[in-house]
């Protein structure tokens, strides 16, 4: 095994989005028992440290490769293709007119305490989110579009963040 190499070839998995899950958890055991530390206790210092960092960087490629945004942005970073999150926040007008909306109906549903209207908003985000993840997979493995891509993974940003807005304003409601 080689430390440097890519969370695909880690596991031994075609570098694609669309992978298979069933496959990457059992990859990811098959690694955890050869490096996890467990194992060398026994060992030397050099070999305990050694196992150390595989079963770091196990782990580390198996939380990228499970989370489909994650996977995304290590697709395209292995491409070259920087997504520039922190410094490229333009977006056209009408994603961020849906995003105002998009918030406004999750502020008032929360305002209003309407579990009901937020887990509407919810489901309806999910389906939106898992039909952008396609045409994502798409772009990616069919096509070989990065620079779409990219666009899309930034716009997916905002999504799931509004995702995790709407999970959060049900847990207040249940506490």
């Amino acid at each position: 095994m080689d430390l440097t190499a890519d969370f695909f070839s880690l596991f031994d998995l075609p570098r694609a989005f669309r992978v298979s899950l069933s496959e990457l958890d059992a990859r990811y055991r098959e690694v955890q028992a050869q490096v996890h530390p467990d194992r060398f206790a026994n060992a030397g210092e050099v070999e305990r440290r050694l196992s150390m960092q595989w079963a770091t960087r196990a782990n580390e490629a198996y939380q990228t490769l499970k989370r489909p945004l994650e996977r995304a942005k290590y697709l395209l970073h292995l491409a070259g293709h920087d997504i520039k999150a922190e410094s490229n926040t333009a977006m056209p007008a009408d994603f961020l007119i849906e995003q105002m909306e998009w918030r406004e109906a999750v502020a008032e549903a929360r305002g209003g305490r309407d579990h009901h209207e937020l887990e509407r908003l919810h489901n309806r985000l999910r389906a939106d989110v898992g039909a952008r993840y396609e045409e994502l997979g798409a772009l990616l493995d069919d096509v070989g579009d990065h620079d779409r891509a990219t666009d899309r993974v930034r716009r997916l940003m905002f999504l799931e963040k509004l995702l995790h807005e709407i999970d959060d304003a049900l847990a207040s409601l249940e506490d």
